[in-house]
């Protein structure tokens, strides 16, 4: 198990685009998605497949379990996917020795752009890059789960 430390920003333009790294499309889903509770699937462009339990809804900490499952298997639990079907490309991009990843979502949620600090420190303000807009840290509209299952936020 292991505690999740995530902290969620909208962003504001695209100076983040000069500092990505590895980029990684992803098609996710929700098997069940409660308020303190989610069960998410996730197919990476590598064909890499996992599900992820988190509990809690508790702002920047939650409780995540995850474990890789056969590709065959995980296109057999889209069928129950609940909810949409969230594709994303995601950037990782460096800054002051953070790996901030850049979700940038397709689909029904086109134009959406969502940033993830995932760190057990506190970073001060001052440390975040300029390029980050409104927090949205603990605004459950924010989280994929919510998107799934009631599309993108009103701003």
């Amino acid at each position: 198990m292991a505690r999740e430390s995530e902290r969620k920003f909208l962003v504001a333009g695209d100076a983040w685009r000069a500092c990505v790294g590895e980029v990684v499309t992803i098609t996710q889903f929700y098997v069940f998605a409660e308020p303190d509770r989610s069960a998410r699937v996730r197919v990476r462009g590598d064909g890499k497949a996992s599900i992820t339990i988190k509990f809690g809804d508790q702002g920047r900490h939650r409780e995540e379990f995850e474990y890789s499952v056969p590709i065959g298997d995980a296109a057999e639990m889209r069928t129950f996917a609940t909810g949409r079907v969230i594709e994303k490309t995601r950037h990782h991009v460096s800054w002051r020795g953070y790996v901030y990843e850049v979700d940038v979502f397709e689909g029904d949620l086109a134009g959406l752009v969502v940033v993830e600090l995932e760190t057990p420190d506190e970073v001060a303000d001052a440390d975040l890059p300029p390029w980050l807009g409104r927090e949205v840290t603990g605004d459950s509209t924010y989280y994929n789960s919510s998107l799934a299952l009631y599309g993108r936020p009103e701003p």
